[in-house]
């Protein structure tokens, strides 16, 4: 019986670790799986800009550059739909600074000569409009998706419509004036551009911005219907407030530990687990030849409960393995044999599950026990159930796979 024992805490110590291996499986998110999309309620923001513009058309470039400076706001709302994709849509306001040549005006009187730089006449122009902008994260799409990044810079391409406002030059019956009034221009502005949005982050709801871009306006306020398209570049700081909620989450994987080994270790382990599986097919053919011996006549007369053997189980399962069906099997025969009564056990280790969950088990383990010998033609009359809630083993949680089992008690009362 020494040697059953033996084979089954064999098994044991092998099916002890995969068990703990099992146990160490964690739910993590992973960004490889792309992200969420958000309420739609999250992910906005409303932005205050403000900063300086300045004209670069051909005519606009024979002024003096720090004449050309002009003042330049916006307001915008937007929201991001992705780590990467954003729109936002507001107003700005731009004071257009530069100059005109005298050959696009005509008549012009000598009164007005003194606002000339060169042969270039002055001019200044309000425009004021909305504009939408598409925005692409540079940062989020080259480095990955950070909620907590210090700094995030995004590519953005916009266009907008806009009102002009300027002095013209208008005639009367006495000769050529300058209206002080500004008034509508011509026609109205459209424009198109590029930018650079640079967000420094202030806290999870504030962020400062540094806003460069550059535009191409389809220019409409020249006087007398000379019309220009100008190129104009801006500078523009200013702060933005998130709304709700500003992360994105990451689709929830399993990830299960992995075991690397030398190659040393490799074989040195495959090494031990065939010398194990040798020492099991000794251990199978010893059985075999001491089942097969001739009872002797004279017995000692066994104590009034003796142990059998003990079958494991995995953590949390009630069927038997391939390992513990040799077992029942010897088990099986030994029962066939020496017919005698038999106290089946169920038991399961304290220090995991819940007391239902452990309960069941016991229950679910020694009915899986019983039914099996039962199948392999062991009367069931010999065989009697029971379920114990102590731990088989007290030799702490460590060693805590060795208390999932169903006792086998030789019952002699």
């Amino acid at each position: 019986m020494k040697k059953i024992y033996f084979a089954v805490l064999l098994s044991a110590l092998f099916l002890a670790p995969s068990v703990m291996k099992a146990q160490e499986t964690k739910y993590v998110e992973d960004p490889a799986q792309g992200y969420l999309f958000n309420r739609m309620q999250d992910n906005w923001f409303i932005s205050l800009e403000a900063g300086a513009n300045v004209l670069m058309s051909k005519d606009d470039t024979q002024k003096d550059f720090g004449k050309r400076i002009g003042p330049a706001a916006n307001l915008f709302i937007g929201k991001w739909f992705t780590p990467l994709i954003g729109v936002r849509i507001g107003a700005d306001v731009y004071q257009f600074r530069g100059a005109i040549a005298p050959a696009n005006i005509y008549n012009v009187p000598l009164g007005l000569r003194e606002s000339m730089d060169g042969d270039y006449y002055n001019q200044r122009a309000w425009q004021v409009g909305g504009r939408m902008d598409v925005m692409f994260n540079l940062t989020n799409w080259l480095c990955g998706y950070r909620a907590d990044r210090f700094y995030n810079m995004a590519l953005y391409l916009g266009t907008g419509v806009h009102y002009v406002y300027q002095r013209n030059p208008e005639y009367n019956y006495g000769g050529f004036k300058l209206n002080s009034d500004y008034k509508f221009g011509k026609s109205h502005n459209f424009s198109a551009g590029v930018g650079l949005l640079n967000s420094f982050r202030l806290n999870k709801h504030l962020d400062l911005l540094l806003d460069l871009r550059c535009d191409y306006v389809m220019e409409h306020f020249d006087s007398h219907n000379a019309k220009e398209n100008n190129a104009d570049a801006a500078a523009l700081l200013g702060l933005a407030y998130k709304f709700n909620s500003t992360k994105w989450a990451a689709p929830v994987v399993a990830v299960c530990p992995t075991y690397k080994y030398t190659d040393a270790e490799g074989d040195a382990l495959a090494s031990q687990l065939q010398d194990a599986n040798a020492k099991i097919s000794d251990l199978e053919q010893q059985l075999k030849d001491c089942l097969n011996r001739p009872q002797q006549v004279a017995q000692e007369k066994p104590a009034p409960t003796t142990e059998l053997a003990n079958i494991y189980f995995p953590i949390n399962v009630s069927k038997l393995t391939k390992s513990q069906v040799k077992v029942a099997n010897g088990i099986a025969d030994v029962m066939k044999k020496e017919q005698q009564n038999y106290l089946l056990t169920g038991w399961a280790d304290n220090y995991t599950g819940t007391d239902a969950v452990n309960k069941a088990l016991r229950k679910a383990r020694v009915a899986t026990v019983k039914n099996y010998l039962v199948k392999q033609g062991v009367p069931a009359s010999i065989l009697e159930t029971t379920t114990n809630d102590g731990n088989l083993s007290n030799i702490e949680k460590a060693n805590a796979a060795k208390g999932r089992a169903v006792t086998v008690m030789v019952n002699n009362k």
